[in-house]
């Protein structure tokens, strides 16, 4: 299968291709839970929302399929991969390593608006736990992760990191995996990773507390996964 390139393809004078847009379109739809699990993505439909034509809404969605986040069926067409407790297992040890290198390269470049958004969504989610939303919450959590790998100077990692993000937020099936209990312990080591951030910490430090926290959800959700 020939490599699939994450980096944005531009047209000429600068600007996103079409395919580009269709892409990111359907990606940012999917990280903010707007589609159900499994649900079909329709390449007319799409096509007809961002004014295009069908080609480059096909071609972002192969692509989405060569990362894992969709699959093609025969009879049935594209739709959102299912939600498995070996994908979830393997997609959060992944998320993991990712994620805490990431997060590890991007702190010696975040600046202060950065970490100011970082804790505004922080504290938005620590306002959820009140009457606790497990969708909202997911799309908040992953906001928080995006603000602050978005510094990380290694586009290859950061990357890798937005594919398992993506894929996790599609996997969230496992929205019924997020409780309460979990989603507290989650935000204090959010304060955690920005408190080190914010000392200045080694990166390795920060990068074990990166990865710890991922590890923490899918320890806490084992049982569920048996």
């Amino acid at each position: 299968m020939p490599s699939i390139s994450t980096t944005p393809q531009r047209a000429r004078g600068g600007s996103p291709s079409k395919r580009q847009r269709a892409y990111d379109y359907l990606r940012a739809r999917i990280e903010g839970g707007e589609f159900e699990p499994e649900a079909r993505l329709l390449p007319g439909e799409i096509a007809l929302e961002l004014g295009f034509s069908i080609v480059p809404v096909r071609e972002a969605i192969q692509r989405l399929t060569a990362e894992g986040i969709v699959t093609l069926e025969h009879n049935v067409g594209a739709r959102l991969a299912a939600f498995d407790s070996r994908a979830y297992r393997e997609g959060m040890e992944s998320l993991a390593m990712l994620d805490g290198l990431a997060a590890s390269l991007a702190a010696a470049h975040i600046d202060e608006t950065g970490l100011a958004h970082a804790r505004s969504i922080n504290d938005e989610l620590t306002a959820l736990l009140e009457s606790f939303d497990s969708k909202q919450y997911s799309a908040l959590n992953a906001k928080f992760h995006e603000t602050i790998n978005t510094f990380c100077p290694n586009q290859r990692v950061l990357d890798l990191a937005r594919t398992e993000w993506a894929r996790f937020a599609n996997l969230r099936d496992a929205r019924h995996l997020i409780c309460v209990s979990r989603a507290q312990e989650s935000v204090r080591e959010h304060t955690h990773i920005l408190e080190l951030i914010i000392a200045g910490a080694d990166a390795a430090e920060i990068e074990h507390a990166s990865r710890q926290h991922v590890l923490a959800t899918l320890r806490w959700n084992a049982p569920s996964l048996s």
